[in-house]
């Protein structure tokens, strides 16, 4: 029995480089800056919350649309940065329940006018700051309804539309299952 040969002849591989050497591909446009360190630094900022547009402004990152067109290249980097971004809207939740538990202490300014005596006075007062607060969670709560409406979003049952003429497939069977007793009751008295 002949063995077979498991690897590429010398020849061979001697015709494939060579072809290879002559047909040198250009590429045009400036190489990617594509590594597994930048793929990951992105990642983590993202399950920290931090948003894609203020990653891409730190100094060695690539742009936005570089990074769009790494995940269309590359399913994997997609995937990760999809469940990264999944884990950032989590702790934009628990951001939210930090901000409503903690009370935030800052200085009111009023200012008046004195009418008639022309004197202006200026009141400080120091208080929760209950309005901005709100309004931080209320932003958070709307983007992550945005981002992820499954998830985040307000679940609003479905009209269900009435439709006389349609019987339900379970009512007629039940209908049909007490007419046959009815009749077998008849037929037994």
């Amino acid at each position: 029995m002949a063995k077979k040969q498991n690897s590429l002849s010398s020849d061979t591989v001697a015709d494939v480089t060579s072809a290879a050497q002559t047909k040198k591909v250009t590429k045009i446009g400036r190489p990617s800056k594509y590594t597994e360190e930048i793929a990951r630094s992105i990642c983590e900022q993202l399950s920290e919350g931090v948003f894609l547009r203020e990653i891409c402004r730190q100094e060695g990152m690539p742009a936005w649309q570089t990074i769009y067109d790494w995940m269309y290249r590359d399913e994997a980097l997609s995937r990760a940065i999809a469940h990264a971004r999944d884990i950032g809207y989590d702790k934009m939740a628990e951001e939210c329940l930090h901000i409503a538990d903690n009370v935030q202490i800052g200085t009111k300014k009023v200012f008046s006018s004195g009418g008639e005596e022309g004197e202006d006075t200026m009141t400080v007062t120091e208080e929760d700051m209950l309005g901005h607060r709100k309004l931080q969670i209320e932003t958070r709560l709307k983007l992550l309804a945005k981002f992820n409406p499954k998830k985040y979003g307000e679940y609003r049952e479905p009209e269900r539309k009435f439709d006389a003429l349609v019987i339900d497939v379970e009512a007629k069977n039940m209908m049909s299952a007490a007419i046959q007793r009815l009749e077998l009751l008849r037929v037994v008295q």
